[in-house]
């Protein structure tokens, strides 16, 4: 198969152009169309000669199709996009006043089995490609019909499991879709040794780890994947990733009621954190059907909070948007709904 063109610098593309026999002032347009228009084909661009876009329409760009959209009241939006061997994933795009933010998907469901997690129980399908992950944004995009200005990596799939894509995705969508670095976060659950790679690349980007548990020992009932990498070299790899990159770690904790949430385990998370560049988002858990988890209640969220605070540890709550679309943190899953628009 052809390689598609999305996440082709505006170099490549320029060589590109000029081999199919273009001059070289139409890899800029070719550039523009792709990453600002959202061409879909080569048909799309009318300022290429109608002759040379139906000879090259065979080319594919890279896009996906929309299965399915949710809407939430909040006006969050959850997409099942269909691939071009016919895998679906979602994407996610969260507007605020200010911001446009698309939760993107790194792979075809995710392999880490989080048993609070909708995604994780669906199963792993593969990784996707750059071109897919860029794809979710520029959907998104021209959906909302309004310019992304933050990207998450927290949809479906560990993106650290598909390091090499993921980092080539980040440089597209900074250096072709115009994102900051500093707006674009990438999330994992903690993998031996890949924190400390993805370091190597000195990416200005946000980096987030799931911690979601105070001790070694829930960490394992909550994250399978846990049992092979202790919380303390998780914790020893972030403070190299800060050595590195001279960037804080934020740090995911899913608030799950009588599991995690108590006062002593906010003194104990303290205890673990205490001089790191850090910062604490804490979660409260958004239920899915197959999970018995329940939600703290707000006195609750605000003790564990509280503890954290008077250790000088930097936290804040943050409540998931797009609840009743299945869309919000943890609730991704692809068997929800694949019924046309």
């Amino acid at each position: 198969m052809t390689q598609p063109l999305l996440t082709l610098s505006r170099d490549q593309l320029t060589d590109w152009v000029q081999a199919q026999g273009q001059p070289a002032y139409r890899g800029q347009q070719l550039h523009n169309w792709l990453y600002q228009k959202g061409a879909r084909s080569l048909l799309d661009i009318s300022v290429f000669p109608k002759a040379w876009r139906e000879e090259f329409a065979h080319v594919p760009i890279g896009r996906s199709t929309i299965a399915h959209t949710s809407i939430a009241s909040d006006k969050t939006r959850k997409y099942l996009l269909t691939l071009a061997d016919g895998a679906i994933v979602e994407a996610v795009g969260i507007p605020t006043e200010k911001r446009l933010t698309v939760c993107v998907s790194s792979q075809v469901g995710c392999p880490m089995a989080c048993n609070f997690c909708a995604t994780g129980k669906g199963g792993y399908t593969r990784n996707l490609k750059a071109h897919e992950i860029v794809d979710q944004v520029l959907t998104v995009q021209q959906d909302f019909q309004r310019r992304v200005s933050h990207v998450v990596y927290m949809g479906m799939g560990e993106p650290l499991l598909n390091l090499d894509e993921v980092v080539k995705s980040l440089h597209s969508l900074n250096q072709d879709v115009g994102i900051g670095m500093r707006s674009l976060t990438v999330s994992t659950v903690g993998l031996p040794r890949r924190i400390t790679q993805l370091a190597k690349h000195q990416l200005q980007i946000t980096f987030a780890v799931s911690l979601h548990a105070s001790n070694q020992g829930l960490r394992k009932q909550l994250i399978p994947s846990a049992s092979a990498y202790p919380l303390k070299a998780l914790l020893a790899d972030c403070r190299t990733y800060v050595e590195t990159t001279k960037r804080r770690v934020t740090f995911e904790y899913i608030l799950l009621s009588g599991v995690n949430d108590s006062p002593a385990q906010a003194q104990e998370l303290a205890n673990h954190l205490k001089g790191f560049q850090s910062h604490v988002n804490l979660i409260p858990y958004n239920p899915i059907s197959d999970a018995d988890y329940q939600r703290p209640t707000t006195k609750r969220i605000t003790q564990f909070s509280n503890v954290l605070k008077k250790n000088h540890i930097e936290n804040s709550v943050r409540y998931s948007r797009g609840l009743e679309a299945n869309a919000a943190c943890g609730q991704l899953r692809t068997s929800q709904a694949v019924a046309p628009v």
